[in-house]
């Protein structure tokens, strides 16, 4: 294992005390999040029940603790790896993300030259692997690589679009132009003033994704879904409690993203923040020919707090906008349905002929973000591995940090793992009470100015 002052991040927030954590938040699930639902369905979960042990336990199965797994298994056939889930694989953050794997976007483009380029390739890495276990073991994902847009709607965003596009050019990326004609073509909708496309960038249905390679994991994982855990314990070797049985392991890999404040880790790096997002029914062969456009595309906004939009595979269309604070890894119908109203006025702006077509579901799903957007990586503690705060590049960077974690942990040296090592930490939070008043009050604020450009 490395042990070299660079490679421990936050070790100076450690060592681990107390020595026993009793977890009382939990993520919540819901039956609304529409990539989960309309997947085909599981058999019965393996639940941990007995009491276990393993070389490796992951907390996590989304894609950081799913790459992480492979990666292990890949390294170190000979260790059993336990994979622990309070849901099914992919049914948190993992699976209700509108499938924007994402390499190039405004906010990388803002984090500096070096960095930003650092950061590109980085996600590139989780790209090119994720793209190989969807080949190698046919995942059915609706893997996409035909190239989304950022759109501009409103002045400010319009205004920013520039600067992505000379960052794009400092980096030799290929992009092609777009004015509102060209959107209106591809969108079949004349709400854009301009955008930028770009080709070859990944469109998936995360949830089938994240499914898919909870499926494909090597033989020497074992994956434990719908078993919360309870409390962690750490002697001799790590001992996670769930409520009919327990998991002892020598090396613990944090993979939960923005719940793992509630886990008792990062609390002052990393918090949890609910976005959300509504897709509507299949829309019918007329309903498309009314439509126009191309049959699938997404899009980013480019202004603040905008709208994400996407036409899926099977024809439907995804809004995505507006955000809420709460540690509670939890929200009520009241807010998800509040969302629902935003999410119709951005339909409705887009896509008036479609007025008749309503929203079949609607769900929440928690982002891990820091305020700079630094990203949360390395040893903890003697063991004690983890990876947070991807602020919505969890696709391709989480799969990327995973995958280095496994590596950090079995000693594998690489300049890559040198780069994952010197992205920016992510800047120091507030403590309770003031970090949800600041939260709650930039959060209102940003919801705010999507209300006037979503």
């Amino acid at each position: 294992m490395l042990r070299s002052p660079g490679r421990q991040r936050f070790r100076y927030e450690l060592p681990l005390h107390p020595r026993h954590r009793r977890i009382r938040t939990i993520p919540a699930g819901d039956r609304h999040c529409g990539w989960i639902e309309t997947l085909p369905f599981l058999p019965p979960a393996r639940r941990l029940i007995s009491e276990e042990k393993a070389d490796c336990a992951v907390i996590g199965a989304g894609f950081t603790g799913l790459a992480c797994a492979r990666r292990l298994a890949e390294l170190r056939p000979g260790w059993r790896i336990a994979v622990v889930d309070a849901h099914r694989a992919g049914d948190g953050a993992s699976g209700r993300s509108s499938g924007f794997v994402v390499d190039r976007a405004h906010f990388i483009a803002r984090l500096g030259p070096e960095t930003s380029r650092r950061y590109r390739d980085l996600c590139r890495f989780g790209i090119d692997q994720l793209r190989q276990t969807v080949q190698r073991h046919g995942i059915g994902c609706d893997w996409d690589e035909t190239g989304w847009i950022h759109g501009a709607a409103g002045a400010e965003g319009a205004a920013a679009l520039p600067h992505l596009r000379a960052w794009l050019d400092s980096l030799g990326e290929p992009y092609e132009w777009l004015d509102a004609a060209g959107l209106e073509r591809i969108t079949g909708t004349a709400h854009y003033r301009a955008g930028i496309r770009l080709p070859g960038s990944v469109l998936v249905q995360a949830a089938a994704l994240a499914r898919g390679l909870a499926a494909s994991l090597p033989a020497s994982v074992v994956l434990f879904e719908e078993s919360p855990v309870r409390a962690i314990d750490r002697g001799d070797r790590f001992r996670l409690e769930t409520d009919a049985g327990s998991l002892e392991a020598d090396r613990l890999f944090l993979a939960a993203n923005g719940c793992t404040p509630a886990l008792g880790f990062l609390r002052r790096r990393v918090f949890p923040l609910f976005t959300f997002g509504s897709l509507t029914r299949p829309l019918t062969p007329a309903e498309q020919e009314a439509l126009g456009g191309e049959r699938e595309w997404g899009l980013l906004a480019e202004d603040p707090m905008g709208s994400t939009v996407r036409r899926t595979h099977d024809q439907r269309i995804l809004i995505r906008n507006s955000a809420h604070y709460t540690p509670r890894l939890a929200v009520d119908d009241a807010r998800r349905l509040d969302a629902r109203a935003l999410h119709r006025v951005a339909f409705l702006a887009r896509f008036p002929r479609l007025r008749h077509v309503e929203f079949e579901y609607t769900w929440g799903g928690i982002l891990g973000a820091s305020p700079n957007r630094g990203h949360s990586f390395g040893e903890l503690d003697e063991g004690l591995f983890a990876a947070a705060g991807y602020t919505g590049a969890g696709i391709a960077m989480g799969t990327t940090a995973g995958i280095l974690l496994a590596d950090l942990a079995a000693g594998e040296e690489s300049e890559r793992l040198e780069a994952m090592l010197g992205l920016p930490e992510p800047t120091r939070l507030p403590p309770q009470p003031f970090l949800g008043i600041g939260a709650r009050w930039q959060v209102g604020r940003m919801n705010a100015s999507a209300a006037e450009t979503m």
